[in-house]
């Protein structure tokens, strides 16, 4: 199995549990997925797509830190009033 089908697999499982509203480990379930991408693209030397793809793993890991404290949590309840 390659890695892009384990990232795959590991994307519609955050997708899932996203859908049943475990949000928190959804987000567990992408990075795991974004790691296969990672090493898939180390593996095919595709620099630039590394680049893209850690920096979309650093503002995932940054909105999971935000999520965790309880900081979005206020502004999502902006939004609804």
């Amino acid at each position: 199995m390659s890695f892009a089908v384990l990232g795959g697999i590991f994307l519609n499982i955050g997708a899932y549990l996203t859908y049943k509203g475990m949000i928190f480990r959804a987000i567990w379930s992408y990075l795991i997925a974004d790691i296969f991408w990672v090493l898939m693209a180390f593996e095919r030397q595709d620099w630039t797509g590394m680049v893209f793809i850690i920096s979309g793993i650093t503002f995932g890991v940054l909105a999971f830190i935000q999520m965790h404290r309880g900081v979005m949590e206020k502004e999502l309840k902006k939004e609804i009033k």
